[in-house]
């Protein structure tokens, strides 16, 4: 058997060198993007969190049971939403979740038993404020933010014993009014603006 000796001069080896290192420098970045793609997660799709107001019956608070009062008119409470804040903090398991509405308000857990409003879990929000304004944008009420309609809505954090929980609600009354909406800034204040009768 015979080998054939290719002898290249200086200036075609450095040529045949360069060519190589390309191939190889080519190959590295190729297979560089292909395990990159495949070590990234797959982005889940966000969640939406929008209601839509205007889907929702406005009919106004029941002539019987308990009567919740928004600034003192009675409505009726048409959709709630809860989240935990903080990043690492849960929901209540759903067993429990409506007892600690009762931390909220005193009786709102009898309210939402008896108007069956529509019920949203968020995911973990990481501020107050984030979550008031989030709860505005996503549950736009029609008019000058409600203002003029039957539609109210209130946002803000509570304690539920020792856990901070995050609630919206939208409420409906009876006939238009200038209640709007309202931004929970203290828990204390949950009380002045959400009152449950029997």
């Amino acid at each position: 058997m015979e080998f054939v000796v290719i002898q290249l001069d200086e200036a075609s080896l450095i040529v045949v060198v360069a060519a190589v290192i390309g191939l190889l420098v080519l190959a590295l970045l190729v297979l560089w993007i292909v395990r990159s793609r495949q070590r990234k997660p797959a982005r889940t799709p966000e969640a939406d969190l929008s209601i839509d107001v205007a889907s929702l019956s406005s009919e106004g608070p029941p002539s019987e049971g308990p009567v919740l009062e928004f600034l003192g008119m009675p409505v009726r409470l048409v959709a709630l939403v809860l989240a935990p804040a903080g990043r690492y903090s849960r929901l209540p398991p759903e067993a429990q979740r409506f007892g600690v509405l009762d931390d909220l308000t005193p009786g709102l857990s009898s309210i939402v038993s008896s108007h069956q409003p529509l019920f949203r879990p968020w995911p973990n929000q990481l501020s107050t404020q984030g979550f008031i304004h989030a709860f505005f944008h996503h549950v736009h009420l029609p008019g000058d933010q409600g203002k003029g309609t039957p539609w109210c809505s209130a946002a803000g954090r509570f304690d539920a014993g020792d856990q901070q929980l995050l609630a919206g609600i939208l409420c409906a009354a009876e006939r238009p009014n200038s209640l709007g909406q309202v931004a929970i800034s203290n828990v204390g204040q949950w009380w002045e603006v959400v009152r449950v009768k029997s």
